[in-house]
C-alpha cells in the first residue's frame, strides 16, 4: 500500500473543534457524536448507512480498547482530479482504474502524553506508514495529516489529530469501492495493533 504523511500545522492551517457543529445545518444532525460514549448514534450518520465498511471501522476505532476516537468522517467517490492524481501516485492508468473510492476520519489519540505532543504523533505517523506499506493492496493509498487540534470535552486541551485519508481505484465502481473497504479494513487493524504502540 501506498504511504504517506504530511503535517498542516502553521497558523493559517485549520483547527480541528471538538465536539463541534456545522451551523449550515439548522437541525443540529452535523454535530460531533462521541461514539466511545454512545456507540448506538452510529446509526444516526448517514455516512455510515451508506457505506458499511465505514460503519466497521468507526464502530472498532472508539471500541473501549482501542488508542484512539474519531472526531468526524465521510466517504465519496473520487472527482476527475482526485482520480488523476491517484493514478499517477499509483503508476496506474486511466485504462486499468476508471473509477475511484475515497474516505476520511480524523482521529484523536486518549493517551493526553501522546495527543499534547506534536514529536510523539510525527513518530506515530512515522511508524503507522512504515506498518503500512507492506500491506497488499495496490490500487489503494494510505495519506495522513497530522493537525492541530482542540478538545473540551472533560475540560479544554490542546495537541493534534490525524486526518486519516483512504483512498482505492478500480477498473469499475464497485471495484474501487471494495479495494477501499479492504484498505480501511487493515489500516483500522493496523491502528488498534500493539505492533503500533511498540514501533
Amino acid at each position: 500500500m501506498l504511504s504517506d504523511w504530511s503535517a498542516e500545522c502553521s497558523a493559517d492551517d485549520p483547527v480541528l473543534v471538538v465536539p463541534w457543529s456545522d451551523p449550515s445545518d439548522p437541525a443540529g444532525n452535523r454535530r460531533f457524536i462521541d461514539l466511545r460514549e454512545n456507540p448506538y448514534d452510529l446509526d444516526h450518520l448517514p455516512e455510515v448507512e451508506q457505506h458499511p465498511p465505514l460503519m466497521h471501522a468507526l464502530r472498532a476505532l472508539n471500541a473501549p480498547r482501542s488508542p484512539i476516537f474519531t472526531a468526524k468522517c465521510d466517504a465519496w467517490s473520487l472527482d476527475a482530479e482526485e482520480l488523476d492524481h491517484l493514478r499517477m501516485n499509483l503508476d496506474v492508468t486511466i485504462d486499468d482504474a476508471p473509477e475511484g473510492f475515497g474516505s476520511y476520519i480524523d482521529l484523536l489519540w486518549r493517551e493526553r502524553s501522546l495527543f499534547a505532543s506534536y514529536h510523539q504523533m510525527e513518530q506515530m505517523m512515522h511508524r503507522l506508514t512504515r506498518h503500512a506499506a507492506p500491506l497488499d493492496h495496490p490500487y489503494a493509498m494510505l495519506d495522513c495529516i497530522i493537525r492541530p487540534a482542540l478538545v473540551d470535552l472533560t475540560g479544554p486541551q490542546e495537541g493534534f489529530a490525524i486526518s486519516l485519508y483512504i483512498k482505492a481505484v478500480g477498473h469499475d465502481a464497485q471495484a474501487a469501492e471494495e479495494s477501499w473497504a479492504a484498505a480501511l479494513d487493515a489500516v483500522v487493524a493496523l491502528l488498534r495493533s500493539k505492533d503500533l504502540a511498540l514501533g
